[in-house]
Parts: C-alpha cells; sequence; structure tokens
C-alpha cells in the first residue's frame, strides 16, 4: 500500500499518463485529488496491476477522491507536437477539467511544464512511491484501455481489445497487411 502524502499542501493533484508508448490511440492523463486518509491494500503504479485489480479500483478512487478528472491528446496532436508534448498537453487538459483547483502538483516522471501558478514536482517512478500519482495511472490506463476497446469495434483487425495500440507483434502485422487508419501515429515507428 503505497502513502498519500502530501509533499506541498492540502488538495494535491497527482498526475500520470497512459499510452505513450502506442502506435495507435490517443494518450490519456489523470489528475487525482485523494483525502489525506485514502487506503487502499491494491493501491500501486498501474503497470504492476492486473487488469482485473485496476478495473476494481477506478470506481473506488473515483468515488473517493475529492476530485478527479480525464483528458486526452489526440494521435493527430501527438504527430503535430511529439508524444512528450501531447502527454503534457494531455495532463494540463486533466488539471483544467478538475473541479477543485489544486494546492499543488505531483507528476510521475521527470518532464513537465508550469501549469497556471500552482508548484508542482516531478517524481521519477512517482506511481510507485505516491497514492495520488498511483490513483492517476490508474485511471488514466483504465479509461484508455475502455476506449480502446471501443475503437476495437470500429476497426477490429488490429486487434485493440487486447493489444491496446501498443506495438506488439500482431499490432505490427495488422499494419503491414492493412495500412494506418486515422487513429494510428503516423510519425511512430512501425517496425
Amino acid at each position: 500500500m503505497l502513502p498519500s502524502c502530501k509533499i506541498y499542501s492540502i488538495n494535491e493533484a497527482g498526475v500520470d499518463e497512459a499510452g505513450r508508448g502506442c502506435l495507435a490511440g490517443p494518450v490519456f492523463a489523470a489528475a487525482v485529488i485523494l483525502p489525506d486518509d485514502f487506503s487502499h491494500p491494491f493501491l500501486d503504479d498501474s503497470k504492476k496491476l492486473t487488469e482485473k485489480r485496476r478495473e476494481l479500483l477506478r470506481p473506488v478512487i473515483e468515488e473517493a477522491a475529492i476530485a478527479w478528472a480525464v483528458a486526452t491528446a489526440s494521435a493527430a496532436e501527438i504527430d503535430e507536437i511529439n508524444i512528450l508534448n501531447a502527454s503534457i498537453l494531455a495532463m494540463h487538459r486533466a488539471l483544467d477539467s478538475l473541479l477543485i483547483k489544486p494546492g499543488a502538483i505531483v507528476v510521475d516522471g521527470n518532464r513537465f511544464k508550469p501549469y497556471r501558478d500552482i508548484p508542482y514536482e516531478t517524481i521519477v517512478k512517482g506511481d510507485g512511491k505516491l497514492g495520488n500519482i498511483a490513483a492517476a495511472s490508474i485511471l488514466a490506463k483504465t479509461h484508455r484501455d475502455e476506449y480502446m476497446r471501443k475503437l476495437h469495434a470500429e476497426c477490429p483487425q488490429y486487434g485493440w481489445d487486447v493489444n491496446k495500440g501498443y506495438p506488439t507483434k500482431a499490432h505490427r502485422a495488422a499494419i503491414a497487411a492493412h495500412g494506418l487508419t486515422s487513429h494510428h501515429r503516423a510519425t511512430f515507428t512501425v517496425r
């Protein structure tokens, strides 16, 4: 179980993204403000959890959070401004959508751009260190997976219900056989 410790102040938002390394689909980001006393025995970096546990935690986090939001940057935006800038754009959009202005922001990773006048800190592997970032990683991942399952109905030949747009061998083979869709990131190397 991870601590939901506060670095700066009350209403600290944890921020993380999902889908940076994908060949298709938007990058998703979530911002989550948890109560100081929130804890759950499964709360951890979304990559360390099974899909079943992530899906179990999603409604728990959404119900318990003081505020939460999920936002995206499209494949076209990723191609236009690159994946790093698109990830930060999605993070800023998630922060914009919070119903409560955070007193501080903690971000998974080592890159971020200032958001308004709110102090922030980047934390490498923060999704495995702080509860609010772990919660954001879970919401970003589960919302993105849900979106990719819906896109699968439109383009079933790519197997997005299974690979979620990541560069699996089967996904690369489908691109070779069927070409790119408007949901693919045209600037990403497919090989």
